[in-house]
């Protein structure tokens, strides 16, 4: 969504810790090493079966004002209907990581790269926050040029959606055939139940925050308002 931003502690975090420097200098002196690390990107989209708790709760959190939630975190399910409407299931979460690629289109780069035009894709999408522009457009892009995709987009939150341009990039999304929904308490709860990574010992029923209804019912109106 937002351009990232990678704080100090972050990328303390993500440094791997080394002696004085030492360790660093002598890999830079090893040809292989150091094409290694000139060849690493420096952003990349994360993704796997189940997101972490307290990302989960963070993250997904339905708050009217989002400070500090910079990333985009994407749940998705996929079901691939084959001839005698046999269906494959599948399932994942995929993370941004900066300003490199947002988790839409990264979904459509890596986990549905294609589409056989002999089947029919049914895909579901719990996403902590709507859309930008850039992947709102890429989204159109995809319906208009496969017949046989059908998208369902459910959002915690609404990302920036005072803005005309990001009202508009909504609408268009809309008529492109897009369904457009804001989550509601038991869609976070299916998200906990299936998405979220939980701890041995750890308790699994879902519980909700204070005001997740009441932020539902607020974003609900806001996107009835925007779509109509």
């Amino acid at each position: 969504m937002a351009q990232k931003e990678e704080t100090a502690e972050g990328a303390a975090a993500a440094a791997p810790a080394s002696q004085n420097g030492q360790e660093d200098l002598d890999d830079l002196e090893n040809p292989e090493k150091l094409k290694e690390l000139i060849e690493l990107p420096p952003f990349e989209i994360v993704k796997g079966e189940r997101l972490p708790v307290n990302f989960f709760k963070f993250q997904f959190r339905n708050v009217e004002y989002s400070s500090g939630r910079n990333k985009t975190f994407l749940c998705y399910v996929v079901e691939v209907q084959c001839k005698g409407d046999q269906v494959q299931a599948s399932r994942g979460y995929l993370e941004d990581e900066h300003a490199a690629a947002h988790a839409e289109e990264a979904f459509f780069n890596t986990i549905l790269p294609a589409f056989d035009p002999a089947l029919r894709y049914n895909v579901t999408w719990y996403v902590s926050s709507s859309p930008c522009v850039a992947c709102a457009d890429r989204i159109i892009k995809t319906l208009a040029k496969t017949k046989n995709l059908r998208l369902l987009i459910l959002v915690g939150r609404l990302f920036m959606w005072e803005e005309p341009e990001m009202q508009a990039a909504l609408r268009k999304l809309k008529e492109a055939g897009c369904r457009l929904r804001i989550m509601k308490p038991q869609d976070f709860e299916y998200v906990w139940q299936n998405f979220v990574e939980h701890e041995e010992g750890e308790s699994k029923a879902f519980e909700p925050w204070e005001d997740i209804k009441e932020n539902f019912l607020y974003y609900e109106e806001k996107l009835a308002d925007i779509l109509k």
